[in-house]
């Protein structure tokens, strides 16, 4: 099992602290790290699967964010909910869907869980490649899909692992600014 660098004693409930860190301006070659929130130096943002998803957004609203690390009490990563999932078609998706339990399924009955991107299907990449990549490198890994967000995994020597950050496309590719995304074919 993977774990975050999350405190499980800073879960739900606590404030958020808004995103302070200045975004570095990057070229194509610059080191890929610049492009990532590193969660060894800074606390991620996260949320537990059962808080309501309108209460997720006001949260990412609050940080200055557009994703959260969905976790357990114990720390564990379960997942990643995103601005997009909550905006986006997934609460009528669930809504239309039979394993909605209420009868009828109201927008007040979605929560975090029901709609987040589970570990399962996140796209993970080791931090080892992110070291050694440079942020054209991690650019070109968005192109052509509709991923928003990566999650950095940091291994140990025996095997086990935790989530080291989270690369944004948004943020990577306003740290890239106009002139390198439109030129690689890279839209928002």
């Amino acid at each position: 099992m993977l774990i975050s660098y999350v405190d499980p004693q800073t879960l739900p409930g606590n404030a958020l602290l808004l995103r302070g860190s200045l975004e570095a301006a990057l070229t194509r070659s610059s080191p890929g790290v610049g492009a990532m929130t590193d969660f060894s130096t800074e606390t991620p943002a996260r949320v537990v699967p059962g808080r309501h998803i309108d209460d997720a957004l006001q949260d990412m609203i609050r940080a200055g964010i557009r994703s959260l690390l969905v976790v357990d009490e114990g720390a564990a990563v379960l997942g990643l909910i995103t601005a997009a999932d909550i905006l986006g078609t997934r609460p009528l998706q669930f809504l239309q869907n039979p394993l909605c339990e209420s009868h009828p399924c109201r927008h007040k009955d979605i929560r975090v869980a029901d709609i987040m991107t589970p570990w399962a299907q996140l796209r993970l990449l080791d931090y080892y490649q992110v070291t050694v990549a440079s942020a054209g490198d991690l650019a070109d890994k968005f192109r052509g899909t509709d991923t928003t967000h990566v999650l950095v995994i940091e291994r140990s020597a025996v095997g086990t692992g935790q989530v080291r950050g989270l690369i944004s496309m948004t943020r990577l590719l306003r740290q890239l600014g106009p002139q390198n995304d439109e030129s690689r074919g890279i839209t928002h």
